[in-house]
């Protein structure tokens, strides 16, 4: 969910538990994450735009690479409001997997966000001493956690095009959409192993 108008991205994820391994039915996880200027094209951009064949499955022009994200710290789902009012409804089954990183988190200190809504995790002061969890043998081991989603499709860019009118003078319109396909991989830390078991090897 991109929420322009707070500059906030929110990534949920819910993924199903192995019961016969004493998990729960699912599991649910929150990465929120600074939204960029332009990095996603709002909807009221697109709504003056007619599209051609609406119900035609598309496929991103664009595949952009797999972004790196070292998620360093945890928002208090209680609080986090003031970053997004949809984060409650987003993340409220996340509970304390509502993950973000220092870089994000230094922007919206600055912007006058409550500092009590964030909490450090251990990596931060203490990451050579984890390993990643496909690595740790043992399941009550804390241990770094990868996670990957990719939005398939999304809008990324507006497109214009070149008219003349009937003096010849040139001007451009808003013509269109370029979709684009992105992939994320967050890093993050774990209190134990079985709170990551897909990062198992096979």
């Amino acid at each position: 969910l991109a929420d322009f108008k707070q500059e906030v991205k929110i990534f949920r994820a819910l993924i199903l538990g192995e019961l016969e391994r004493g998990q729960n039915q699912y599991q649910a996880l929150c990465f929120i994450l600074r939204l960029s200027r332009n990095e996603i094209i709002p909807s009221e951009s697109m709504a003056r735009l007619r599209q051609k064949n609406p119900q035609a499955i598309r496929l991103a022009e664009e595949r952009r690479g797999l972004e790196q994200l070292t998620m360093t710290t945890v928002a208090n789902l209680s609080r986090a409001w003031q970053l997004s009012s949809h984060i409650r409804n987003m993340c409220s089954e996340a509970q304390e997997a509502i993950y973000t990183r220092d870089a994000d988190v230094k922007y919206w200190l600055e912007k006058g966000v409550d500092g009590s809504i964030f909490e450090a995790l251990p990596q931060t002061t203490e990451v050579s001493s984890f390993q990643a969890c496909h690595a740790t043998k043992d399941l009550w081991q804390p241990c770094l956690c990868m996670y990957s989603v990719r939005l398939e499709w999304y809008p990324c860019l507006l497109k214009y095009c070149r008219s003349r009118d009937a003096t010849g003078k040139g001007s451009t319109y808003k013509c269109g959409i370029k979709s684009c396909s992105k992939g994320y991989n967050f890093t993050y830390y774990v209190p134990q192993k079985q709170l990551c078991l897909w990062n198992e090897e096979t």
